[in-house]
């Protein structure tokens, strides 16, 4: 179990320590439930979403704009899974390996844990520079930093 290697020109990374344990940020990326209350930064709502929590299962969402529009969901799926520590999911591959013939993007969740939290660190690599850049341009940084903020509010919930 590596690291990823970084390409500056086709990956994103959003890393932060933050100030709950591995164990509740896990249950908070691997539970449908928890996963809707956070996912999508607001005012966005995540109204869908479906865990198969094993290589090759299912991982889906569905979200839905502030004026009511639904995103069309596009299932992707777990390729490793190491409890409390790493998760590796894409699009570019259906439940059970299926290939989809066009993906955008594959995320590395990383937790270590940190003092009484945790060192996190998203990784989400894409083909080439060009969806790179859509995906920077769409907000990564500030979107996903949103939601992890969001995540941290609701595991403090737990603690």
């Amino acid at each position: 179990m590596s690291d990823p290697v970084i390409d500056p020109k086709l990956d994103l990374v959003l890393e932060r320590v933050v100030s709950v344990p591995p164990a509740l940020v896990w249950k908070a990326w691997t539970e449908p439930e928890h996963l809707k209350r956070w996912f999508t930064p607001r005012p966005w709502r995540t109204v869908a979403c479906q865990i198969d929590l094993r290589p090759g299962g299912i991982f889906s969402t569905k979200m839905c704009s502030p004026e009511g529009e639904e995103m069309p969901d596009d299932p992707g799926c777990y390729l490793e899974i190491v409890e409390n520590r790493r998760l590796v999911f894409t699009d570019a591959l259906g439940p059970g390996y299926r290939p989809k013939g066009e993906g955008f993007m594959t995320a590395t969740i990383l937790l270590e844990p940190e003092g009484s939290g945790t060192r996190y660190r998203a990784i989400v690599k894409h083909a080439n520079r060009e969806a790179r850049q859509k995906h920077e341009e769409m907000g990564f940084l500030d979107g996903w930093g949103a939601a992890l903020d969001q995540l941290v509010e609701l595991a403090k919930e737990w603690q």
